[in-house]
């Protein structure tokens, strides 16, 4: 789930209230107050609901635990070796769990991209900068057909 609030917040900023509904351990919201944090919750629920109709799922009920879904990796594990190369060289780690929704977002702590943009073109040769969502199923697919021609 890909949302966009509309807000100006700096990454990682804490907020004074949270809101779940009860044994579903992967919707929360967040806010400097109860009122914000119901509203980030409700994006968070409209946004969970349209996933799960597109994908012909029905909606938990309230009170009835969610398991955490883990989501598919066909398209990172496409390359294997490509995959496990990025994740030591641009990552900079010894393994990490990658998923076709994971994101260059999710590895770091920096107010931008750029510094792993660079990485990348470095690395690989290829300019990845013009995907924003910083997509790594994106990335990796790119980085493979440079590597076709």
């Amino acid at each position: 789930m890909d949302l966009d609030l509309g807000l100006d917040l700096p990454r990682f900023e804490q907020q004074r209230y949270l809101a779940r509904v009860v044994k579903w351990w992967v919707l929360t919201g967040g806010g400097n107050t109860p009122k914000e944090a119901m509203q980030d919750l409700a994006v968070h629920f409209e946004g969970m609901k349209s996933d799960r109709e597109r994908a012909a799922k029905p909606l938990p009920r309230l009170g009835a635990a969610v398991p955490i879904e883990f989501a598919a990796t066909e398209q990172v594990d496409a390359d294997l070796e490509l995959k496990d190369d990025f994740i030591r060289r641009v990552l900079g780690l010894e393994w990490a769990f990658i998923s076709d929704g994971s994101s260059l977002w999710d590895f770091h702590t920096e107010p931008s991209l750029d510094t792993i943009h660079s990485r990348i073109k470095e690395i690989y040769g290829v300019d990845v900068s013009d995907i924003a969502s910083g997509n790594i199923a994106q990335i990796l697919s790119r980085i493979a057909a440079k590597r076709t021609r």
